[in-house]
């Protein structure tokens, strides 16, 4: 439930909620008042009243938006969906038609036979396209079983061929492009202080500091600075731990020093209390820190200010690579983020983004995916807080975090166990190569069918039309076995490209134009060419059994 704080001041972990690392500090009064259902304290206390009504909270108003997302069909889909029943309404009214056409033929003629009803249901049997119908599942399985291969879990068959189409790609900045925890990248020292003395303030002031910031200032100092070998128990030291309401931490040593890092307003408030003052230049560089997106830590020695310690968060190593990856696939990257522009700006900058949206709210999201639908496009989009549930339950293809919150793993269509952002490369991939096999299969499959109607009209329907023996150039045995031969081959092709549909076309990257030339004249020719092969063979071994 959401609520106001009434007793106590608190630090606060609201990265579920607005998808940002940074705890915030919550008390009663004022603007920092507010606490919202599903966030965590991470220090100190809080008394809350409840001020929300049921079903008026803000995850309320998250499940509300994503009730009413909903996913499109891809374009894939919708055009094997047209080309099948074209097919299907071609192939049932050629038959259909067959038999008042060979009634007129025979009462017109004088001789011969009508063709019968067993011969035309064995016809339109073997013209409507069976073969891709009964291999999309296993084609579908098959890509599933290779998104689990690539640690993905996929809870949709049509997310993983809607991947081979993405065109854009959203992704969530904090714990998707970057770690997540703010580190320690740079000290930035006060006029007159030496930064090795400012290096081994912070250091001191962060032994006792499990968290991640805490551990990152100790280790900036150790690699870049060479302080290490430190021995507790001979300095006599004397930790001070973070609390809310101080909003700094710190160390006091046996020989007299105190030393405090924090917010600039507590260390400010520290220094002046020993009678020193706060310098107007430091104040510089900490705005400058905060306009890039950064956290400045302030550090001093009771009345002196050493410096400025900057935190921010760790872009994940590889990832500009990786998206120069998805940027020859054709796929535009775009960071969301709730930061500042100045902020998604800077990380977008160091990941090789594309574009990025700042300043985000769920809404905008939303809003943001529904424009590049309407225009055509197919998005994917990564994410793991609740804030990016709405957004995920409206994207083609949504890839959860393993790490992320469970209302972003309901909303997605995909998991990601290795919370990796960049594993879209491998998901893209073998959504291409489902839907290049389903391309093969269906090319094959039509030919095959185009095929086979005149591999046996001429031997089924001798009977009725006398004339069409010339055109029975596989000298089929007879109208019975030709119908049965047909019958059997369809029966025998799809389970002779089973291990296709379930191993699947090598993915290359190619143009649609080489594709399609690449699919007529390997699948084009083969399902012309297979049916002639193959009924001609089995009406041979019906004629040898004397089956027909």
């Amino acid at each position: 439930m959401d609520g106001e704080v009434t007793e106590g001041v608190a630090s606060v972990d609201e990265s579920a909620i607005t998808g940002e690392s940074a705890p915030v500090i919550r008390e009663s009064g004022g603007d920092r008042s507010s606490v919202t259902g599903g966030t965590r304290v991470l220090s100190d206390w809080l008394l809350v009243r409840i001020s929300s009504n049921p079903g008026e909270t803000f995850l309320d108003h998250m499940i509300a938006m994503v009730e009413g997302a909903k996913r499109q069909k891809t374009p894939n889909e919708i055009a094997l969906s047209i080309l099948l029943a074209v097919f299907t309404i071609i192939f049932l009214l050629a038959t259909v038609t067959l038999l008042p056409f060979s009634v007129y033929s025979v009462i017109s003629a004088g001789h011969g036979s009508p063709v019968t009803v067993t011969v035309l249901v064995a016809l339109l049997v073997c013209l409507i396209p069976t073969t891709i119908g009964g291999l999309l599942p296993a084609i579908g399985i098959a890509g599933m079983d290779r998104m689990v291969q690539a640690n993905v879990v996929a809870t949709s068959g049509r997310a993983v061929e809607a991947a081979g189409d993405v065109d854009v790609l959203l992704l969530d900045k904090t714990g998707t492009i970057t770690l997540g925890n703010r580190q320690a990248v740079a000290l930035m020292p006060n006029q007159g202080v030496n930064i090795n003395t400012l290096a081994d303030a912070a250091q001191l002031a962060s032994l006792s500091d499990e968290t991640p910031e805490g551990r990152s200032i100790v280790v900036l100092a150790k690699k870049k600075y060479g302080i290490r070998e430190r021995h507790i128990h001979e300095l006599d030291a004397k930790f001070v731990p973070f609390t809310a309401q101080t909003r700094m931490s710190g160390v006091d040593l046996g020989n007299g020093r105190q030393i405090r890092k924090g917010s600039a307003e507590a260390i400010e408030d520290y220094v002046r209390k020993f009678g020193g003052s706060f310098p107007e230049d430091l104040r510089f560089n900490i705005e400058t820190i905060s306009k890039n997106g950064g956290t400045p830590l302030v550090v001093a020695e009771q009345k002196q200010v050493l410096g400025v310690i900057q935190l921010k968060d760790i872009v994940k190593g590889g990832i500009r690579e990786r998206f120069a990856e998805l940027r020859r696939m054709g796929i535009k990257t775009v960071m969301i983020t709730g930061d500042n522009p100045l902020t998604a700006a800077a990380i977008a900058a160091e990941a090789g983004m594309d574009d990025f949206l700042a300043q985000a709210t769920p809404e905008t999201k939303l809003k943001l995916i529904r424009e590049m639908q309407s225009g055509g496009r197919l998005v994917a989009m990564t994410g793991d807080g609740t804030n990016d549930a709405p957004a995920l339950a409206q994207a083609d293809v949504a890839v959860a975090m393993n790490t992320g919150t469970q209302a972003a793993k309901e909303a997605g269509n995909m998991v990601d166990l290795d919370s990796n952002p960049t594993k879209l490369i491998e998901i893209v991939k073998i959504g291409k190569q489902l839907l290049m096999t389903r391309g093969s299969l269906t090319t094959f499959s039509i030919s095959n069918d185009v095929s086979k109607y005149f591999a046996i009209i001429p031997a089924a329907f001798v009977g009725t039309y006398p004339s069409l023996k010339a055109l029975n150039i596989m000298h089929l045995a007879t109208p019975a076995s030709a119908v049965l031969s047909a019958v059997i081959f369809n029966a025998l092709i799809i389970i002779f490209l089973i291990p296709l549909a379930l191993r699947g076309v090598p993915y290359k990257p190619m143009t649609a134009n080489l594709f399609l030339r690449n699919n007529l004249l390997v699948y084009g020719i083969g399902g012309i060419v297979a049916p002639f092969i193959g009924i001609k063979l089995i009406d041979m071994i019906l004629a040898a059994l004397r089956l027909v």
